[in-house]
């Protein structure tokens, strides 16, 4: 499954296309993928403008010009592909973004449909059930090793398996939890309560300078995961 790096290295490949653009040619192929695709989506998203792309966990966020978030989690084989002229196998969606009078191909496909998109209003995506529980995100300013010592104070659960727990860290999976563990030189197993001040200190420093290492490296490509351009990750080289 795309974890935070791989998520990351997609929202900045749309980016230079998407931000900014105009949504046209907007069509479905299916009714559903994990879950049915929103009531209307198709409607929905032709003619808005994407005002930003975001990130939040393993999510990306495309807030729109009509008040509505589109969300899209990738599950396990979901990739999203510019300028492909014809539609790749397993497409299930794929639209126009129209930027400074350039038009480019937009196509959306999931072998697996484990992946979901979903339209929320703007003001409520904080608030929806897929975002309400997420813990911080570990670039960002509230994570620390002080949080690690509160969410992990009394945890007699592996400190593997706590970090994994996207209601302590946001977007960590894995891949990314092994590494940084190893880094730190802190076993798995280790109950997460166990775990000294100054080792988390070490451990909150080790989970941003691999995710750091993993984004600069285009994530980690292990059989499925490409970036929106068809390439593959190098992190796990």
């Amino acid at each position: 499954m795309p974890e935070l790096p791989e998520v990351e290295t997609v929202r900045r490949g749309l980016e230079p296309v998407l931000e900014g653009a105009r949504l046209t040619m907007a069509r479905q192929n299916r009714p559903d993928l994990r879950f049915p695709f929103p009531e209307r989506f198709v409607e929905r998203l032709d003619g808005a403008t994407v005002l930003r792309l975001e990130r939040r966990a393993k999510y990306l966020l495309f807030p729109l010009s009509t008040g509505e978030t589109w969300v899209t989690h990738l599950g396990m084989t979901g990739r999203f592909t510019l300028q492909e002229a014809a539609p790749g196998k397993h497409e299930h969606m794929s639209l126009t973004a129209e930027r400074a009078g350039v038009l480019t191909r937009l196509g959306y496909a999931d072998a697996r449909r484990f992946g979901f998109m979903g339209l929320i209003p703007t003001e409520a995506v904080e608030g929806h059930a897929w975002f309400v529980d997420l813990g911080p995100e570990p670039l960002g300013n509230g994570f620390s090793a002080a949080h690690l010592a509160e969410v992990f104070d009394g945890k007699a659960q592996n400190i593997k398996v706590s970090l994994l727990d996207q209601r302590n860290v946001a977007g960590l999976g894995n891949i990314y939890v092994c590494e940084a563990l190893y880094r730190a030189r802190i076993s798995p197993l280790t109950p997460a309560g166990k775990v000294s001040r100054p080792r988390l200190e070490r451990l909150a420093t080790e989970v941003r300078n691999v995710l750091a290492d993993a984004i600069t490296a285009g994530g980690s490509t292990l059989k499925d995961f490409a970036n929106v351009e068809g390439g593959q990750g190098y992190f796990q080289h």
